[in-house]
């Protein structure tokens, strides 16, 4: 269904003329808060990190390294191929100019997907830890009020955006220090000994972490760097997008790396229980409840609640993006298409589709969050894979040639990239939920794919119209 052939992904250009366009208002240091926003290393740190010291106890830090080498490989992708298609339609735009149509509405696909329901996810997270301020608080019309609120102002100018998740950020990263200094300044083991020493908790004893709990954890930690790409959405509002785009991908996985690998192992060697802190539903809340006390753990329960829906405003933004450039390129119904590409007179942002996606978002609150997560599945693994072959096929084509940076190693990297990929699949197919995810991702593909080739290829409405298609 998605075997490349011989059409050409940009044979078929129509004319910008009279579309509207969204304006560069924003440089590097702007695009870099909204990305790191989505980013946000509390997701890591907090929800990723408990589930990684669960899994693979003090070795944890030790997969977020993995995880950090891994992203590294998968930045250079980004970096080159956003460089070259610096496009508001993301990998739907990049794969589908390299790869072929199709391919591209894969990318779609999974994308919408995940921007729907990511605010949903978030914003029930979000609610989580309000609760430890207001314990009656109401679940669902809490999550459905944030996600309102979040789409509200995602649908201002970007560079109000900016400003926005930048003061959040701020907060954000303050409460990540103040976990790592409360960690540090009262170790009871050092960090060596967590690297050369691993242990986990396993029927109720510490025992030595088998290779086996490393490579799950590992595959687990990728998630929490998973955002670092995300810059390309942005791309069309950026100045002088293809000379700094790649420089914001890699600035923000390398502050990403930092934010999330210092305050665990703060956590992992300032622990007084090593056992305690693994048995804990959620051990870095239990870490600052324990070694902070009361007070400072409603502190944190609130910057983390801050950090999440900073989040979901960088999801709102990006989301809205994505679908805005679907709707320039005609991929849906004429009158839904128009709507989609419409941009606000005031603030030059993609409203219509902002609010689109936060309308599918507020439906997605009424579903349960492990359906949610199911629905979600492998779909960033997929795009990281159609990423690294659209990379190779760039080059080999000639496709990306015209790239600014242009990543060292090739192809090592993609190819190293992809073999560590392949063995995180391996890894989920022996996982009941990870099978899950797995077959929502192909049903998410297939549906996608085909919808482009029984519909749109037929009535022949549909073509990339972004910048790089005049």
């Amino acid at each position: 269904m998605l075997r490349r052939t011989s059409e050409q992904p940009v044979s078929k250009r129509a004319g910008r003329a009279g579309a509207p366009e969204l304006a560069r208002t924003m440089g590097g240091v702007g695009a870099l808060l909204i990305t790191l926003s989505g980013l946000s290393p509390s997701i890591g740190v907090f929800v990723v990190g408990s589930d990684v010291i669960h899994q693979a106890g003090t070795a944890a830090f030790v997969c977020f390294i993995a995880a950090a080498l891994l992203g590294v490989a998968i930045a250079n992708v980004y970096a080159e191929l956003a460089a070259a298609f610096p496009e508001t339609g993301g990998e739907y735009t990049i794969v589908g100019r390299i790869m072929g149509p199709a391919w591209g509405f894969a990318m779609l696909g999974l994308n919408l997907l995940t921007f729907s329901i990511a605010p949903a996810m978030t914003a029930l997270g979000v609610v989580t830890y309000l609760q430890a301020l207001a314990p009656n608080l109401p679940p669902i019309p809490t999550a459905l009020a944030l996600v309102a609120l979040c789409t509200g102002i995602s649908v201002l100018n970007v560079r109000v955006n900016a400003l926005v998740t930048g003061l959040f950020l701020t907060v954000e990263l303050v409460s990540l220090a103040v976990i790592a200094g409360l960690g540090f300044s009262q170790a009871h083991r050092g960090a060596a000994s967590l690297a050369l020493h691993p242990v986990m908790l396993s029927g109720g004893h510490l025992l030595p972490v088998p290779l086996a709990s490393l490579g799950v954890g590992a595959a687990a930690a990728i998630y929490a760097f998973d955002g670092y790409g995300s810059v390309v959405y942005l791309g069309e509002e950026i100045r002088d997008a293809p000379k700094r785009i790649a420089a914001v991908v890699f600035w923000a996985l390398g502050l990403a790396a930092v934010f999330q690998i210092t305050p665990l192992v703060a956590v992992l060697v300032g622990a007084p229980d090593l056992g305690r802190l693994m048995a804990a539903a959620s051990p870095l809340p239990a870490f600052i409840l324990a070694s902070g006390g009361p007070v400072l753990a409603r502190v944190m329960s609130a910057g983390v609640a801050l950090a999440l829906f900073n989040a979901m405003i960088a999801s709102a933004l990006m989301g809205g993006r994505q679908l805005y450039s679907s709707g320039r390129d005609r991929a849906w119904p004429a009158r839904l298409s128009t709507a989609f590409a419409r941009l606000h007179p005031r603030f030059n942002s993609p409203w219509i589709a902002t609010l689109a996606v936060g309308a599918t978002s507020l439906l997605w609150c009424l579903v349960r969050l492990d359906v949610l997560v199911v629905l979600i599945g492998e779909g960033t693994a997929a795009i990281y894979v159609c990423m690294c072959l659209a990379a190779l096929q760039g080059r080999r084509s000639g496709a990306s040639a015209h790239a600014p940076y242009r990543m060292p190693g090739f192809p090592l990297t993609p190819v190293l990239a992809l073999a560590a990929l392949a063995a995180v699949g391996g890894a989920d197919l022996l996982d009941p939920d990870g099978r899950k995810g797995l077959l929502a991702s192909a049903l998410v593909v297939a549906a996608s794919a085909l919808y482009y080739r029984l519909v749109l290829r037929r009535q022949g409405s549909w073509a990339h119209r972004g910048p790089g298609a005049a």
